[in-house]
């Protein structure tokens, strides 16, 4: 038995541009998406009491349900005539912004990874993940949640040179540094709208006005990479105004770009309202969670709950993906 899990990832600041060539920081949710391995003699996949038995090869192809990220971690992988039984679960919301999608993705593909012994570099497996994100399943996506979820922890990342989707061969590589060692509080609070929507959908008007050079779209995220780089230094050394003045300013640049949607502004209206420094998109937009930076968040936790959060989740530096080999039933992957 193989078991991996992989965390979410709450978007500080600089998202979403990462699709961009720019920079975010970014940190682990602690809600994790599980794959358990088993040996079989049949592929087939188990999600929420549902089950998918691979009988023939049509059976692997995309129809938009939730066996659809093992579907294509299969075929990326050329594993079509494999006999195991992958079960799938998640603490995450998903489509809701904060990488749940993508964290289930990188589970099943480390743990399919683990049992064909493949040895790869976590570099190269979050590169793999954003691949068959992009590829197989079509959805245009930056690369903060593939890495956030392979390397886990509150991240400073550099995506340079990485905006035009080239092809594995041709990629750099991102920069992840790691600011574990640096940051020793994290007064953030994630809601969740409730509502849900796949990132793709979101992000791919604004990456066609980005490609065909509309100024306004370039000058945005060449503008959130630059907050990024001046939140690390804020971040670091706790001066919260300012970085809550940064993250204020992040979300008024996505939010006229059309990134945002209603009941985001209303959760992001709500929590400045009760002293938030800064609040913005943790993820997409366009339905989603919202992330707040508040140094006493009880009251204003409450009061997004008044105005419909579904769910308030804490951020707090996790590991990265994590694999268990001949791992006991029944205990926990996290």
């Amino acid at each position: 038995m193989i078991r991996c899990s992989a965390p979410g990832r709450a978007g500080i600041i600089g998202n979403p541009s990462d699709m961009y060539g720019g920079s975010v920081i970014s940190c682990t949710t602690q809600e994790r998406a599980e794959v358990i391995l088993e040996e079989s003699d049949q592929l087939s996949f188990e999600s929420g009491g549902k089950n998918l038995v691979v009988k023939k090869e049509e059976d692997l192809l995309l129809n938009g349900d939730e066996f659809d990220i093992p579907r294509a971690v299969v075929r990326f992988l050329g594993l079509e005539g494999l006999k195991v039984k992958l079960h799938l679960k998640t603490d995450i919301p998903l489509r809701a912004g904060l990488s749940g999608s993508t964290a289930m993705l990188v589970a099943t593909l480390n743990a399919l990874l683990a049992f064909t012994e493949e040895d790869l570099n976590r570099f190269q497996r979050a590169e793999l993940a954003r691949q068959i994100e992009l590829d197989l399943m079509k959805i245009v996506c930056g690369y903060q949640d593939a890495y956030m979820c392979t390397f886990g922890g509150i991240n400073f990342m550099d995506f340079r040179d990485k905006q035009f989707y080239r092809g594995p061969e041709k990629e750099p590589y991102g920069t992840v540094e790691s600011l574990n060692p640096y940051v020793k509080e994290i007064p953030f609070v994630v809601a969740h709208t409730g509502l849900q929507r796949v990132s793709g959908s979101v992000h791919k008007p604004i990456r066609d006005r980005w490609l065909e050079g509309e100024k306004k779209v370039l000058e945005a995220y060449v503008r959130m990479a630059q907050l990024a780089r001046m939140g690390k230094k804020a971040l670091i050394e706790e001066d919260w105004e300012k970085l809550g003045a940064l993250m204020n300013e992040n979300h008024h640049l996505q939010r006229d770009l059309g990134g945002s949607g209603e009941k985001n502004e209303e959760l992001i209206r709500v929590a400045l309202e009760c002293g938030a420094l800064g609040a913005k998109l943790a993820g997409a937009g366009g339905g989603g969670t919202i992330i707040a930076l508040h140094l006493e968040p009880e009251e204003m936790i409450q009061f997004l709950k008044n105005a419909g959060a579904e769910k308030i989740l804490i951020p707090k530096p996790s590991e990265g993906v994590m694999v268990e080999v001949n791992a006991e039933p029944g205990k926990s992957g996290k």
